[in-house]
């Protein structure tokens, strides 16, 4: 344990996602030999990302202004739309090229156990963008766990509702994976989803 302002520092750090104590640590001390001038630009950062940053009003999406990129682009496929729990999934699936629609940030997946349902997530924007019937199909790709699957199928539930048509995402085994390292509920949704060749 240190004292004062570099224990508190390497507290901060800590609650971080993905850092831990050691994390931390070595985070503060390479902090503390950094020259001014990079703590300056890191300060600059931290500081502009909570006053510029927002979420766009259509989608969710992290935005520096009322609408996201994706949202502003004509060229978007604007019949489809991929809903994903948070916003940090919008740039795994872009990585892909595959898919040219629009989304939507539901801002989580429920979960009961940490008191999270239907309404604390953006369902109802969802809906109210599916109105004017110019959407043909929604892609669920809510993460494939327990959470997840909840949320996916309480989403089916509601599109079948308003009559849009609804896919999820393809589960099953990883390209390069190895069968006897699959766990078995990996290996039950790719014999699921297996297609003809």
């Amino acid at each position: 344990m240190f004292d004062g302002a570099i224990q508190d520092l390497i507290d901060e750090l800590s609650l971080l996602p993905g850092v831990g104590p050691k994390s931390a640590q070595r985070i503060a001390f390479h902090l503390l030999e950094a020259d001014a001038e990079d703590i300056n630009r890191l300060t600059s950062a931290l500081n502009a990302v909570k006053t510029k940053v927002t979420h766009c009003e259509i989608c969710g999406n992290l935005a520096e202004a009322q609408l996201c990129s994706i949202c502003q682009d004509e060229r978007r496929d604007r019949t489809v739309i991929c809903v994903v729990e948070q916003a940090q999934d919008i740039q795994a699936i872009e990585r892909t090229h595959a898919y040219r629609g629009l989304y939507h940030v539901l801002g989580g997946a429920i979960d009961p156990m940490r008191g999270i349902g239907p309404d604390q997530l953006r369902i109802r924007g969802l809906l109210s963008r599916l109105t004017d019937g110019s959407v043909t199909e929604v892609v669920i790709a809510t993460d494939p766990n327990i959470e997840g699957e909840a949320t996916a199928t309480y989403l089916a539930r509601m599109l079948e509702s308003v009559s849009v048509p609804a896919s999820r995402l393809a589960l099953g085994l990883p390209v390069g994976g190895d069968l006897e390292y699959a766990d078995e509920v990996t290996l039950g949704r790719a014999f699921e989803g297996r297609r003809r060749v």
